[in-house]
């Protein structure tokens, strides 16, 4: 007879929200084993009593058989003395102690519960908030932990007897899933129109209606409030794209499914995982010239964000338009996306013709997440809902508890304790007090659920951004002592890079990017750093060229086309903004409110005006992103750029630009021009790269910066490097852009931390 033996096993990792009592329970009767298992602030608990082979085998299947849905970072046991208790049970949360839980992404809806939905029999038919442990809401409802019900934002739906059941039956897949609910006793659909009255009919039907009647609708989805009208729909999607003052930037469109999304963009095996993987973030696709989408919908634009219902509401939309809807941010150009049904009304009223709402409160606003796909691998370029909170792993632990505040645009910020980075859904740009309060309550957020009191506050170096005034502040009003470490934005960039792929350094970092405040007071942004976590060194940067008119020239792409060129610009770029050409020019020769810029991101700003595209910009970056549309992929010419040694290696962008003109005084066409410019930026990193390897003897390349969420750069890039010999790190786990920045800030002043120990 084999000797009776208990031990605790306590699991580690995102395994709260996600079925892993019931399925501890399962397993355990499996096994014959006895003993209980429960939530705490660590995360899940258990005691198991039984044979010592079962209780081994028990074991071994613990992580190999894990829900979907869970992370599993550590298991530990140690021995107890049996007690000879029968049975096995779940147990009461234990809320006590320090808070090492991690808490799941929202995740979409699974197979199960879509097959429950469209089954006419199934008393959960048709009803938009099913959910099961598998899937449905969790970051977005958490308002504390232990996640149990009473701690989420469904604590005010009593479950009906039906849905206890399911909840206390250890076999049924609901059993002990949080949000459990049916048409019952749990959320309910209303359509409201813009004063708040109920519109008649049943809420989803009639919903779709308006849509198919070319009506633009306010649906409150898991993350807030999105703005909705059928993609095909020429005057629906002009009058949006109106009515929310955005002129030119994509709108996202979500599909029913992958053989829609293949109707209206060219789709790789991965972009296909990607659109159905459970995150379900916009994917940015290449779209087919036949697709049939309003122009309105991606103006001028190669690319469609695509993506695919993440809830069942969606699916049930979807239904009843038959066709691809816009899902665009429910707000104002510039401001945060709205989530509390008051403020919707408010804010959205002369947006949306009507509101589909519930009464499911969002205890957290979360953007869609938005990704593209290079060589195989998700490339971030936004990383919010379906991903915030999980944490990152660091390659080390750090010493101390770290907030890195993050960067002024796209910002996000990174709490990290031990080993885990918990880095925020996507806050947006820190230019009004709406996305600022939503920085604050976000940050306190984030401190009560995973019980991390900063000690160390990382901030980038620029005075004016309001991230590093909340770092200042924030040092001053604590109640213990908080040591304050500013960090270079380009190092930021590089560190985020390193920490994204687990590397410590030392790399050849490229940060190419709009701007940055650099060591000197002068705007960087075309920057080649040897760099490591803990320190960095300036080696190579694009030549500085004046901005004429400070951030004017950021709004306005044709005074860097006038910076780079002054009296050697094309007369048809001069004419087109004659009216302001002189000033501008005089801007320049006298230095005058025209700071310089070592910036990548303003090099191609001055190409695309150059080439007609886009002479003043609606959204950050759009010079640039539709330089990149415009390019001939077919084309395999480039430009050369010069060198030139001193100090630090200078790499001169003005080539670049007067063989631009050339090509385009010569008749080539833009297309063809853009795609040498393209591979000609490529092409002058990879020189850069070598030249410095000479001198450094490092042979590991790091590419970040929102340049290089440009795919046909990145690829060209990397190509070449790895052609010479380098290992390259680029993103794929959080954006190369300013979103990564917070991350960045952490690993450097974590590394720093090391350094004086």
């Amino acid at each position: 007879m084999q000797q009776c033996i208990r031990v605790e096993v306590r699991v580690e990792g995102v395994v709260q929200g996600v079925g892993f009592r019931p399925y501890v329970h399962g397993l355990a009767r499996r096994f014959g084993l006895s003993g209980r298992v429960g939530n705490d602030t660590a995360g899940v608990i258990m005691e198991i009593e039984g044979a010592e082979q079962a209780v081994s085998e028990f074991l071994a299947a613990l992580t190999v058989q894990a829900p979907p849905l869970a992370v599993i970072e550590q298991v530990r046991t140690s021995p107890l003395v049996p007690t000879g208790e029968q049975g096995f049970h779940i147990v009461s949360s234990n809320a006590a102690g320090r808070r090492d839980t991690l808490i799941s992404a929202d995740s979409a809806t699974c197979a199960d519960c879509l097959r429950e939905l469209a089954e006419p029999t199934d008393r959960r038919f048709d009803y938009p908030f099913i959910n099961c442990t598998n899937c449905g809401p969790r970051f977005t409802i958490v308002r504390d932990v232990p996640y149990d019900r009473p701690f989420t934002t469904m604590a005010p739906f009593t479950m009906c007897h039906a849905c206890a059941s399911e909840y206390h039956d250890p076999t049924d897949r609901r059993f002990h899933a949080q949000p459990v609910c049916c048409p019952a006793c749990g959320p309910r659909l209303r359509l409201l129109d813009a004063s708040g009255t109920d519109l008649p009919g049943e809420p989803l039907a009639a919903a779709a209606a308006l849509l198919t009647d070319g009506a633009v609708l306010a649906v409150k989805g898991l993350g807030g409030f999105h703005v909705a009208a059928l993609a095909s729909d020429a005057a629906a999607t002009a009058m949006l794209r109106a009515r929310k003052h955005r002129e030119d930037k994509p709108f996202a469109v979500m599909v029913a499914d992958l053989d829609t999304a293949h109707e209206l963009c060219m789709i790789d095996p991965m972009g296909e995982r990607v659109l159905a993987g459970r995150r379900r973030p916009v994917v940015l696709l290449p779209r087919r010239p036949d697709a049939p989408v309003a122009p309105a919908v991606a103006p001028g634009n190669r690319s469609l964000g695509l993506m695919l219902p993440y809830t069942p509401l969606h699916h049930l939309l979807l239904r009843g338009t038959a066709r691809p809807i816009v899902l665009t941010s429910g707000n104002v150009s510039d401001e945060p996306i709205a989530y509390q049904d008051d403020d919707a009304r408010r804010r959205l009223t002369g947006i949306a013709d009507a509101f589909l709402t519930h009464d499911r409160a969002i205890h957290m606003r979360t953007d869609d997440s938005v990704v593209r796909v290079f060589r195989c691998a998700e490339l971030p370029v936004r990383r919010s809902r379906g991903y915030a909170p999980e944490p990152l792993t660091l390659a080390r632990p750090v010493l101390r508890p770290i907030l890195g505040c993050g960067a002024e645009l796209k910002n996000t910020f990174c709490l990290a304790r031990g080993r885990h980075a918990f880095m925020s859904h996507h806050i947006g740009d820190l230019e009004n007090y709406e996305t600022l309060r939503s920085y604050t309550e976000g940050v306190e957020h984030f401190r009560r659920l995973f019980d991390v009191q900063p000690e160390v506050v990382a901030h980038d170096l620029h005075p004016e951004y309001l991230s590093t005034k909340y770092a200042h502040d924030l040092a001053d009003a604590e109640l213990v002592s908080v040591d304050l470490v500013g960090v270079q934005h380009h190092h930021a960039h590089i560190a985020s890079c390193l920490a994204d792929n687990g590397d410590a350094g030392p790399v050849l970092g490229v940060a190419f990017d709009g701007l940055g405040y650099g060591t000197d007071g002068t705007l960087w942004g075309g920057e080649f750093l040897l760099a490591e976590l803990a320190g960095f060194q300036r080696l190579a940067h694009l030549v500085p060229v004046p901005m004429p008119g400070g951030t004017a020239a950021i709004r306005q792409p044709w005074r860097m086309a006038a910076a780079y060129l002054g009296t050697e610009a094309p007369e048809e770029l001069a004419g087109r903004n004659a009216e302001h050409w002189d000033s501008v020019l005089a801007m320049v020769s006298r230095q005058v409110n025209a700071p310089l810029t070592s910036s990548a991101g303003r090099l191609f700003d001055a190409v695309a005006a150059i080439l007609g595209i886009r002479d003043s910009i609606n959204y950050e970056g759009q010079a640039a992103v539709e330089l990149e549309q415009r390019a001939d992929p077919t084309e395999q010419g480039s430009y050369p750029a010069a060198v030139t040694r001193g100090p630090a290696l200078q790499l001169h962008g003005v080539d670049l630009v007067r063989a631009v003109v050339a090509d385009l005084q010569a008749g080539v066409a833009p297309e063809v021009i853009a795609t040498r410019f393209h591979h000609g930026v490529a092409d002058a990193i990879v020189r850069v790269c070598l030249m410095l390897r000479e001198t450094t003897g490092v042979s590991v390349a790091a590419l970040s910066g929102g340049v290089f969420q440009n795919v046909l750069l990145l690829e060209r890039t990397v190509a070449g490097l790895e052609q010479s010999g380098f290992r390259v790190l680029t993103h794929s786990r959080v954006p190369p852009n300013d979103g990564g920045i917070s991350l960045g800030q952490v690993a450097v002043a974590a590394a720093s931390l090391r350094s004086e120990t």
